[in-house]
């Protein structure tokens, strides 16, 4: 079938980390794997040993060939592009280099450079366009696709290349409920009728598909082979702490207002004659398929998106065009998203970045005062991350950076908090922390909290409204 991973008394040495005994692992060709364990535990790194790309000591006896490995982290989804892409190219279609690819012409050149042009392939290139519903997006630049769609896009992209070992870390979360299930019925048909092996890296300890059949545990780079799965440790009641009280405060009254709203990119609609209003103190959980707008319309609160100008948009009693700036409009927000994660490439030690919430910035440009570290050190604390504050922010795992955003999002207290998928990529534990804070922090009089998830699970008790966007 794939390969027979072995590694025998292979011995990683990293600051963080005091192995006390060597790291011995086998995988036989025949086996799909799920890695799961604690954010920080060492799951990614495990993989690089896997794929070669981390080098053991020479003490250390391996049997791993790397060719025809492919792996997808999702993380630079837009490669050259993502420099530009959140701040900018995201929502302001008109400043779009012409030479961006489109996903037609990203998807061709993945098909043409990983084989011949066969009958056979060709047969295979429709079938996944078909099974993951994108036809609709063919003529999309890239840069423009929402992050399930990008998961979509990139999942495609690997399965052309027809690899021996397809490893992908956290697959599901960013697609809506059909696309995982239409995502796990295909990775179990490859599983039994293909010469594929799969690895899949898992924060979810529930969304481990029926095909697999070992599973192992990764935690401080001990790898444990489970038979059964365990339940994540309760959290005790009333345990989250570091919840401040406001001091901006808005007026009471209407924090969003859109009338009659219609966002187009050429010819394409996203959001077509929408009229929302959000009234200070209230809880709105945003649903939709991949693609229904759902960023787009996060963006125009957000002040990021320039169509703005052009609807009937006001914002804490403000109409957008009216002389306000966009930093008026983001000292009441708190913020956090995959599109953001994605592109924060600041490699600054992570009080810093949390310290970067009180100015707005991705950067830090305003030395903050000792009360504000004091604060910011409050919040890492509130999120169990306070050990992380003096680590550089692209040095700790893909996990633990989201519990950073968070801390960012939530440290000036902000009257609208926005959490666009705020669990990606949290093992069970942590994303049991973070929604209790979420409700801890949205029951506060006053506050306003806007969520995104293709999780209904993940809505905190809180939630008192619902908007549901239908794709155009």
């Amino acid at each position: 079938m794939g390969y027979t991973f072995n590694i025998q008394n292979g011995i990683v040495r990293m600051p963080q980390w005091r192995m006390a005994e060597p790291l011995n692992f086998q995988l036989r060709d025949d086996e799909h794997l799920a890695i799961i364990g604690p954010n920080g535990g060492g799951k990614s790194m495990f993989v690089d040993i896997l794929t070669g790309a981390h080098p053991l000591l020479p003490t250390a006896t391996s049997d791993i060939r790397p060719t025809n490995i492919k792996y997808i982290t999702f993380r630079d989804s837009y490669g050259a592009y993502d420099n530009t892409y959140y701040l900018q190219q995201r929502w302001n279609q008109a400043e779009i280099d012409e030479d961006t690819p489109t996903v037609a012409e990203e998807l061709e050149h993945a098909f043409l450079v990983s084989g011949d042009d066969t009958p056979e392939r060709r047969t295979l290139q429709q079938h996944l366009y078909d099974l993951f519903s994108i036809r609709y997006l063919l003529d999309k630049y890239i840069i423009l696709l929402s992050s399930g769609e990008t998961r979509k896009f990139q999942l495609i992209k690997a399965l052309l290349s027809r690899p021996s070992v397809l490893i992908m870390d956290n697959p599901f979360i960013g697609l809506d409920a059909s696309t995982r299930d239409q995502l796990s019925d295909l990775l179990t048909t490859l599983s039994h009728e293909s010469n594929l092996q799969i690895i899949l890296v898992l924060t979810r300890t529930d969304t481990i598909p029926s095909f697999i059949n070992k599973v192992v545990k990764v935690e401080n780079l001990k790898i444990t082979e489970l038979t059964t799965l365990e339940a994540p440790s309760p959290l005790p009641l009333g345990g989250v702490g570091g919840i401040c009280s406001s001091p901006l405060g808005v007026t009471e009254g209407d924090c969003i207002s859109m009338r009659h709203v219609t966002i187009r990119y050429g010819e394409r609609t996203i959001l077509r004659d929408l009229n929302w209003t959000v009234r200070q103190g209230e809880h709105w959980a945003i649903e939709g398929e991949n693609g229904s707008g759902k960023s787009t319309l996060l963006s125009l609160v957000c002040a990021d998106n320039p169509q703005s100008y052009a609807c009937d948009i006001s914002l804490f009693g403000h109409r957008r065009g009216s002389g306000e700036s966009i930093w008026d409009i983001k000292r009441h927000i708190g913020y956090v998203s995959p599109e953001m994660h994605r592109a924060y490439q600041k490699d600054l030690p992570v009080i810093r970045i949390v310290a970067s919430g009180l100015q707005d910035s991705i950067g830090l440009y305003v030395t903050p005062k000792p009360s504000d570290y004091d604060i910011c050190r409050q919040w890492l604390r509130t999120f169990g991350i306070e050990h992380l504050a003096d680590r550089t922010f692209l040095k700790i795992s893909s996990g633990e950076q989201r519990l950073v955003l968070l801390a960012r999002a939530f440290v000036k207290s902000p009257d609208l908090l926005i959490l666009d998928e705020p669990l990606h990529g949290l093992d069970d534990n942590n994303r049991t922390l973070t929604k209790q804070i979420i409700e801890a922090y949205s029951t506060q009089p006053g506050k306003t909290l806007i969520m995104v998830t293709h999780y209904k699970e993940e809505l905190p008790p809180c939630i008192d409204h619902h908007l549901i966007l239908r794709r155009q």
